[in-house]
């Protein structure tokens, strides 16, 4: 009996997101996305400004290695964030450390594309994933940590209620200083009171 073929999936098939808003999807990453803007992203001194990229040479292959992890990892939910009209990726979104005993896991986001800054796209995004993370897979608390330095992340972790737990001392080096990484965290009955339950 002849082996089968599988189909290539169309283009249609290949761009089903994961999660969806007004403006926004979230989707998997896919292979052609290291050929696209995001390899320029991690080369870019503004845009890692406030993360731990941009000491080295970010190259196609480190994004090909990054794009398989996020396929595999049990442990990390990892996806793209593009516009709903033309699929343009404008950045990436990250439920990392994800434990299922605590019922715990890491918020990371990066807008890459420069021209989506100030937008919004990033309270869109992290809506969307923290919505599943609460309601879907039953997560409890989601923490993230930032630089001093990084007033949109911090921004951004006050209007998902997150509180200020704590302060890592000149914790990391950047821009020729050491400085400060905020933790921050909420529970899921505090993003429910502000947001609502389950969408």
């Amino acid at each position: 009996m002849p082996a089968k073929v599988r189909k290539r999936p169309s283009g249609k098939e290949r761009r089903v997101p994961f999660l969806l808003g007004k403006r926004l999807m979230l989707r998997p990453l896919r292979k052609e996305d290291a050929s696209g803007p995001y390899l320029e992203w991690f080369n870019d001194s503004a845009v890692c400004a406030g993360n731990g990229h941009h000491f080295f040479p970010y190259t196609a292959q480190d994004a090909l290695q990054y794009i398989q992890r996020a396929h595999s990892s049990q442990s990390e939910l990892i996806l793209a964030i593009a516009k709903r009209q033309g699929d343009q990726h404008i950045g990436n979104i990250a439920l990392k450390r994800i434990n299922t005993i605590s019922r715990t896991a890491e918020l990371a986001i990066v807008i890459g594309d420069k021209n989506s800054w100030g937008k919004g796209y990033s309270k869109e995004a992290a809506r969307l994933l923290l919505d599943h993370a609460f309601f879907a897979l039953n997560l409890n608390r989601v923490y993230c940590g930032t630089f001093e330095s990084n007033q949109p992340m911090r921004r951004l972790a006050r209007f998902l209620c997150m509180k200020e737990e704590g302060r890592r001392r000149q914790a990391t080096f950047k821009q020729n200083r050491y400085l400060d990484i905020i933790e921050y965290g909420v529970l899921r009955r505090e993003y429910s009171l502000r947001f609502g339950g389950p969408p």
